[in-house]
């Protein structure tokens, strides 16, 4: 765990904008749409192990500033705030590359507001890729394979969760039909 990451004393709410919205991956005892403004959503992470590998890197969401992204805010309970936590640690810091921690403002959709934790892109870090241009991202989603699976079945699994949280985004959309037509030929 990140010793300069400063923590709320109980529970701890995480902000889920791309697979934390379908497998979080640890116990949580509340699960709410919820919006953040000043970040998007965008595929600007490789992933050389998760969705591809050293040589051909898949890529992966990340927060990068402007905008605003909806997604789900996760809240998990004080007595599991720690093994989530190492969890997160494990699998956003350890085993991806490509992003850092940040405290976000959750505005939730049945009212009121939260501080969530959020893992935003790294420009500094060597796996950030920085937004590629459809015709770049594409072909690379389409045919990249890692240990967690297919990158066309992450992003696929995205727009389906988005789907159900009634969230439209025309840009993942259009990747979305590009990735299937670059799978057709």
């Amino acid at each position: 765990m990140p010793p300069a990451l400063e923590l709320p004393e109980g529970e701890l709410w995480i902000f889920g904008y791309g697979s934390l919205m379908w497998n979080p991956g640890f116990p949580y005892d509340r699960c709410a749409p919820a919006v953040i403004s000043g970040w998007h959503r965008s595929f600007s992470v490789l992933s050389a192990g998760h969705r591809g590998t050293p040589e051909w890197p898949g890529l992966v969401v990340a927060l990068e500033p402007g905008g605003e992204c909806r997604g789900l805010a996760i809240r998990v309970a004080a007595p599991h705030k720690e093994a989530a936590l190492a969890y997160l640690w494990q699998r956003e810091m350890t085993l991806a590359e490509g992003y850092r921690p940040f405290t976000v403002s959750a505005q939730l959709c049945g009212g009121g507001a939260v501080d969530a934790l959020a893992f935003v892109a790294d420009p500094d870090d060597e796996a950030y890729a920085g937004p590629l241009p459809l015709a770049a991202a594409a072909p690379r989603i389409a045919t990249a394979r890692g240990w967690r699976g297919t990158n066309r079945d992450y992003l696929s699994r995205m727009l389906e969760q988005m789907e159900m949280l009634g969230i439209c985004e025309t840009a993942l959309a259009e990747l979305g039909q590009a990735v299937a037509a670059a799978v057709r030929q």
